[in-house]
């Protein structure tokens, strides 16, 4: 068999599929990010960036390019899905910049936006909109971080003079790792327990002015979060309220109200609901950074395929030094990463397309919101958590040179090492996304007819006696007869990948529910039970998540036309899909689902096939990223290319 058939990539249609559905505004992002120099300064000090970063905002504003997702009488379009995408796009240039523009309009300008009404909408979104006011999104505190509902900051009205007075009662509910807090900010949507009449009725958010002119205003600290171990471009800091007043209209009461002699109303009568209704008009910061991090990943991935495209090491067997990406390891060490990465695009496109359509109305729904909520946190928790090990390996492999801090490969590893802290720790993201799992199959169980549940658990009992007892394993060795092709034909076979990565969700979920289900109504218990499977529920909803893009990545093979572009792409689905089940041997073997053959064939595979096949296209996969190298901004892969040019010329004289 010709392992490396005569295809080739459609570079540019595979390039304007990965650039998605707002192409137009991320190309026009790219071009801003170039026009004006917009790449990270190497070794500033940390008050410099500082400016740097604030003069770069100044320098976007005037572009127009943040008014995206803007109502119309803003001068913008209301494009939720486009506003994002201009987000995204400048982690290409500065991730202090991109995190900085988030702060202002992804955060402190949506919250005014979506947690507000016509008044706020009037009166203090348009200073937001033209950075004549930085703001601040005041919603983690020093000791409650991601369990938001426990914040200890207090808003609590005074019905003789119409205000509320804001309070930060200890050092433990100090608003913490604020951008725009330190120095900048003039204002912050502050999240803090809402009390009147003596009850407290939740989080719920407030304008507050904090400065004015650069001052702190009476009653508002501020200190210094100082350097940090990335992102030093952004200053950071936290914020505390000495009895700080606010006229009622600040509070921000698209979904509850305080009338002037204190009564409390909502349009959600469910506090927690409530709750999570607000959190979740800010699902957008968990979608962007998805996006992000993705884009940084590319960058990532540019710059070390190239080079490894370019630089020689040791001598082969005729003597002559051997390319890098020639060598079976680098290829394990890089291809992989590529694939993941194309799930991740077209995963974060699904998301976005889902976003858009939450946020302009399209499809509005309790349920698609929730939907938004579970996909978002699953993908943000993958997604940051591969950005870090795709930029590492990316470093690795580019030996002492990608340690040098002008190829950008340390830099961005060290901004985006706390984006997996952004918007929620991940493994309470994962968290989340099993919680859910777990209500979608105790939904399943509520059906009147226990005819159907008894059949069922009897199913899941039968299952279980055959893959832990070893005939699974058995008849897949039999019918296999010891060959490596039939052993992984079944495997690789598009719906038996998606079986397989489906039945370990189903079974994870379906094996939790069960041991949790043994605590009945004991409170006590229930939560016992809980902490001790909390693992294994994280396990569950990490393996939902790695579902969720192999089937994004195997949807979107279904748009592509070129019959060249579509086997590369499906060999690359599948590379993602094998190096799945290959990190999961353990579950797969112990719970039956393949036998040893099978599992050792998965490995072979990706080696002896799969890795071959996309060698020669490893370059053209990276070229459909559309990165010009004025965009990736290192010299690296050119510089050793001239190199080798240079000593080949020498060996020849």
């Amino acid at each position: 068999m010709n392992l490396n058939e005569d295809v080739q990539l459609d570079v540019a249609a595979v390039g304007k599929r990965v650039l998605g559905r707002w192409a137009d505004i991320r190309l026009e992002t790219r071009k801003v990010i170039q026009e004006h120099e917009l790449f990270t300064p190497i070794g500033y000090s940390m008050d410099k960036h500082r400016d740097w970063v604030l003069k770069g905002l100044k320098s976007i504003v005037k572009t127009g390019i943040n008014l995206h997702g803007l109502p119309n009488e803003l001068g913008g379009s209301r494009n939720p899905g486009g506003g994002l995408s201009v987000f995204e796009e400048l982690v290409l240039g500065d991730a202090s910049l991109q995190i900085k523009y988030g702060v202002q309009w992804g955060l402190f300008g949506s919250a005014i936006m979506y947690l507000g009404t016509d008044y706020h909408h009037k009166t203090f979104l348009p200073a937001a909109a033209n950075l004549e006011t930085p703001g601040c999104f005041a919603m983690t505190e020093t000791g409650h971080g991601s369990d938001v509902a426990s914040i200890g900051t207090t808003a609590t009205y005074d019905p003789e003079t119409e205000e509320f007075v804001i309070h930060t009662p200890d050092r433990h509910s100090y608003k913490d790792y604020l951008g725009n807090a330190a120095l900048h900010g003039e204002a912050a949507v502050v999240f803090a327990q809402l009390i009147t009449g003596g009850e407290n009725h939740g989080v719920h958010a407030l304008y507050v002015p904090i400065r004015k002119r650069g001052k702190l205003l009476p009653g508002v600290g501020a200190e210094d979060d100082g350097l940090k171990g990335g992102l030093n471009g952004i200053d950071n800091g936290r914020l505390h309220f000495d009895q700080v007043r606010v006229p009622r209209k600040n509070l921000l009461n698209r979904y509850a109200d305080v009338a002037a002699d204190g009564t409390y109303s909502s349009v959600i009568e469910a506090p927690g609901r409530r709750f999570f209704t607000q959190l979740g008009a800010l699902v957008q910061g968990r979608v962007s950074l998805t996006g992000a991090v993705t884009n940084a990943q590319k960058l990532a991935l540019d710059i070390a395929v190239r080079y490894a495209l370019a630089r020689k090491q040791f001598p082969g067997a005729d003597g002559q030094e051997v390319t890098l990406m020639d060598y079976g390891r680098h290829q394990r060490r890089l291809l992989p990463l590529l694939a993941r990465t194309y799930a991740q695009i077209f995963t974060h496109q699904e998301m976005l397309n889902q976003y858009h359509s939450v946020f302009t109305g399209e499809n509005d729904t309790d349920e698609s919101r929730s939907d938004l909520e579970t996909v978002s946190a699953a993908g943000k928790a993958l997604s940051t958590w591969y950005a870090l090990e795709t930029i590492q390996q990316c470093r690795e492999a580019c030996g002492g040179q990608g340690f040098m801090a002008e190829h950008r490969l340390t830099g961005l590893r060290a901004d985006l090492d706390v984006y997996v802290t952004f918007e929620g720790d991940n493994n309470v993201m994962l968290q989340l996304v099993a919680k859910r799992l777990l209500g979608d199959y105790a939904k399943a169980f509520k059906s009147p007819d226990f005819g159907d549940m008894a059949r069922f658990l009897a199913g899941q009992a039968t299952e279980a006696a055959v893959n832990r007892g070893g005939l699974r394993g058995l008849a897949q060795s039999i019918v296999d007869f010891g060959s490596t092709a039939r052993s992984v034909g079944y495997v690789k076979e598009e719906e038996h990948q998606h079986q397989l990565l489906t039945d370990r969700v189903h079974t994870m979920v379906a094996t939790v529910a069960n041991k949790l289900k043994a605590a009945g109504k004991d409170k006590e218990k229930q939560a016992e039970l809980f902490n001790r499977y909390q693992n294994d529920l994280i396990k569950a909803g990490r393996a939902h998540a790695e579902l969720i893009m192999w089937e994004a990545f195997t949807s979107a093979l279904k748009t592509i036309t070129d019959a060249d572009s579509l086997k590369i792409l499906t060999w690359l689905r599948d590379l993602y899909g094998f190096s799945l089940l290959e990190e999961n041997l353990d579950w797969y073997l112990i719970n039956g689902r393949l036998s040893g053959a099978r599992a050792e064939a998965i490995t072979e595979y990706i080696d002896s096939r799969l890795l071959p096949r996309l060698r020669p296209h490893a370059e053209s996969l990276v070229d459909a990223f559309l990165l010009p190298p004025e965009l990736v901004r290192t010299t690296l892969a050119k510089d050793e290319a001239e190199r080798q040019s240079m000593r080949a010329a020498l060996v020849r004289n």
